[in-house]
C-alpha cells in the first residue's frame, strides 16, 4: 500500500494558508491516508489546523546531527529516505519557488518525472492538467512512473473542511551532509507582507498610475482588503514599481480569488498572468481597454477616485486594517 505526502510550506512559523488548498486536492482521490511532511519541531502546534483539513498524519523531519535548513540538498535527500521509510509514492507540494526547488530535486534523486505549476492533478489515474502559451492552451499529462510528484499552482484548489484525527510521528532520515549549495542567510524584505502568487486578493496598477508614489492608494486598499499589490509591465518598465511586483507573461503568474485591476489595459501578456483568477475586477477611464472585454466586473471611471472612494467604503465597514 502507498500513501500521499504534502510538502508543507510555512512562513516564520505559520503554515502558509495555500497548503491548504493542495491538502485538498490531495484528500480529493481514492486515498484516505494523506500525510503532511513538515521540515520543522512544530508538528504539535500544527495538528489541530492540518487534520481540520484531512491529514491522517503528520511526520515531523528532523535532525540534530545535520541542520537540513542549510541546503535545498540535504532536504531532498531527506525526504527521498522519508518516503521511503513511510512508503510514500505521491508526493505534492505548492509551485512556489521554495516548492518547485524541492519537489525537482527530490524528483531527479528518485529519477522520476515531475510536473511543475499544475492547475489540476488527478491522483488516481495520475494526470495532471497544465496551462501552456500564455494560456492559450490546456494540456492534459499522464505520468507513468512508480513515482508521482507535482506542483500546483497557489490558489488553484479551494480549501475544503475535511475533519479527521491525525497521528504525529518524527523521523531522522539518512543523509550525507555534503550539499553542493548552501543557504547562508535568508532575507524578506518589509513589502512583502502577502506574497502576490499565494495571495487570495490582489490590487495592481498600471501606466495610469503615473508615478511610484500614487501607488500608495493601492497600498492603502490593500492593507484594508488583505491584499497583495501588483504591478503591469508598463508600470514596472515606467519605474512606477519593482520587477517582482510585475504580473504577466514576463512577470508573476498570478490565480488570486479576486483580482483588481487598476488603470491597466489589459495587453495579452499581462492577461495571460492573471487570467485564472476567479473575478476579475477592471477599474479603467478608457472604455475600450481590452481588459474591459474580459473581466467579470468594469468600472469605467479614474482610479483615483474609484480606489479611494473603495478604501472608505471598506473603512466604514471595517476592513483587516
Amino acid at each position: 500500500m502507498s500513501f500521499i505526502g504534502v510538502l508543507i510550506e510555512s512562513r516564520d512559523g505559520e503554515i502558509k494558508d495555500s497548503n491548504f488548498g493542495v491538502i485538498s486536492a490531495a484528500c480529493s482521490g481514492d486515498s484516505n491516508d494523506v500525510y503532511a511532511l513538515i521540515f520543522a519541531d512544530s508538528a504539535e502546534e500544527q495538528k489541530e489546523i492540518l487534520e481540520q483539513y484531512g491529514i491522517s498524519k503528520i511526520i515531523e523531519i528532523s535532525s540534530s546531527q545535520v541542520d537540513l535548513d542549510a541546503s535545498p540538498d540535504l532536504k531532498a535527500q531527506a525526504l527521498v529516505d522519508t518516503m521511503k521509510q513511510y512508503d510514500i509514492t505521491t508526493l505534492v507540494g505548492l509551485g512556489s519557488p521554495v516548492g518547485k526547488d524541492l519537489l525537482l530535486r527530490t524528483a531527479t534523486r528518485l529519477n522520476a518525472p515531475s510536473v511543475i505549476d499544475c492547475i489540476g492533478v488527478d491522483f488516481t489515474d495520475h494526470t495532471v492538467t497544465k496551462s501552456h502559451f500564455s494560456g492559450k492552451t490546456i494540456a492534459k499529462l499522464k505520468i507513468e512512473s512508480d513515482y508521482f510528484i507535482c506542483g500546483i499552482r497557489p490558489n488553484s484548489y479551494e480549501a475544503v473542511k475535511k475533519p479527521c484525527t491525525a497521528q504525529i510521528v518524527s523521523y531522522t532520515p539518512e543523509v550525507i551532509d555534503k550539499p553542493g549549495v548552501r543557504v547562508r542567510e535568508i532575507k524578506t524584505t518589509s513589502s512583502a507582507a502577502v506574497d502576490l502568487t499565494e495571495a487570495s486578493i490582489i490590487i495592481s496598477g498600471g501606466r495610469a498610475m503615473g508615478d511610484a508614489d500614487n501607488f500608495k492608494i493601492l497600498n492603502e486598499c490593500a492593507s484594508l482588503l488583505g491584499a497583495a499589490v501588483g504591478a503591469s509591465r508598463a508600470a514596472v518598465d515606467a519605474g512606477f514599481a519593482p520587477h517582482s511586483m510585475q504580473v504577466g507573461q514576463t512577470g508573476k503568474t498570478v490565480s488570486p480569488q479576486l483580482y483588481i485591476g487598476c488603470g491597466i489595459s489589459g495587453a495579452v501578456q499581462h492577461f495571460a498572468g492573471m487570467k485564472t483568477s476567479k473575478v476579475i475586477v477592471a477599474i479603467n477611464t478608457d472604455k475600450d481597454a481590452p481588459i474591459l472585454g474580459k473581466c467579470d466586473y468594469g468600472v469605467i471611471g479614474d482610479l483615483f477616485e474609484v480606489v479611494p472612494a473603495l478604501t472608505e467604503a471598506l473603512k466604514e465597514l471595517g476592513g483587516e486594517s
